[in-house]
């Protein structure tokens, strides 16, 4: 895996002329910051004239629907972590209607209270018509928006299992990224007692000479940070750490998350959970071995493993759009149930 050894790469709109261009750019599972890709945006302009115009904006869409509220104490000053609070959390949630949360959202951002926001709101269902009327044009149709609302804050650094296209509608917002392989010097929390479903780096947000972390300083000299104004996006690859840090009293960011290489639906995550089970306790040097028949079959350093006999002799290890891909499910849920 590449680790980022220069500035991330920058694309003007322009250059993204559909979906074809942003699967391009995908393929390289890079990230890449794209200047005034939803400049056009009506959110953007409202966002332009001001906080009251921009959270207008968005409530002409409201519906009555309740959602989860994070809020934090002024003292705080926007970081989510874990802590003493409920939960084991330094935060607590609500389920409140997404207009007192706009509310309450806009009062901080006037009297610089609390902290709050509201995360990965299926736009469809909480703000109708908004994916409408700020049209993201280059993406699959069926790849639906997220809304991300609230007050100056810190999400703490994590990766997700997807590709996203990151558009900031207003605040500014401030990512600091890491490549996949810095995995192991990010100091990863639990993956099943998260802050918000994955699991976070605990080094990312402690002080830079924490004794307890004495590796992160190589995760650091692979770090990244890019900064994105309103109208702006980022590319972010599935895989990639992000800490993310609004800066603005009001931020709103759109978000969209799809795998535009899948062959069908079981995930790569799942696999390495079923592999953790299976694999993750077995002695050194039998996990070595096991490594040498996943990079043959699965990673392929040397390409296909069949490449030395014709393609009609390749049995399910063919293309697997030509079937193959339901031959080895069938045959891998079968072992799965014990037949």
């Amino acid at each position: 895996m590449t680790s980022l050894a220069a500035p991330i790469i920058e694309r003007t709109a322009t250059d993204i002329n559909g979906p074809e261009a942003l699967r391009r750019i995908a393929e390289e599972c890079l990230p890449v910051v794209i200047r005034g890709l939803c400049r056009g945006w009506p959110a953007v302009r409202a966002s332009a004239e001001g906080n009251d115009a921009a959270i207008a904006y968005m409530a002409s869409f409201d519906t009555p629907l309740m959602a989860e509220y994070f809020a934090a104490a002024p003292h705080l000053c926007g970081r989510y972590h874990y802590g003493d609070g409920p939960g084991g959390f330094n935060f607590s949630r609500e389920t409140i209607s997404v207009r007192d949360a706009l509310a309450r959202i806009a009062a901080n951002a006037r009297d610089h209270g609390e902290t709050g926001y509201l995360g990965s709101l299926p736009a469809d269902r909480h703000f109708p018509g908004f994916a409408e009327a700020n049209i993201c044009a280059h993406l699959p149709h069926d790849v639906r928006p997220r809304i991300w609302l609230g007050n100056a804050s810190t999400v703490a650094c994590h990766y997700d299992s997807y590709d996203n296209l990151a558009c900031v509608a207003a605040g500014r917002r401030r990512f600091t990224l890491y490549p996949p392989d810095a995995i192991g010097d990010l100091y990863v929390g639990p993956i099943d007692h998260t802050l918000s479903g994955q699991p976070i780096s605990m080094a990312a947000g402690a002080a830079l000479d924490d004794p307890r972390y004495p590796r992160f300083a190589a995760a650091r000299a692979k770090a990244v940070t890019v900064e994105l104004a309103p109208g702006d996006a980022l590319y972010l690859p599935k895989l990639w750490w992000h800490q993310v840090e609004a800066l603005d009293p009001f931020n709103m960011l759109v978000n969209y998350w799809w795998d535009g290489f899948s062959a069908g639906p079981d995930a790569p995550h799942t696999t390495m959970l079923l592999a953790m089970i299976a694999i993750a306790e077995r002695p050194a040097a039998e996990r070595a071995a096991w490594r040498a028949y996943f990079d043959h079959y699965v990673f392929r350093p040397a390409g296909h493993p069949l490449a030395h006999m014709p393609d009609a002799q390749h049995g399910v290890l063919g293309p697997l759009s030509q079937g193959n891909y339901g031959r080895i499910r069938a045959l891998v849920m079968r072992l799965l149930r014990g037949q």
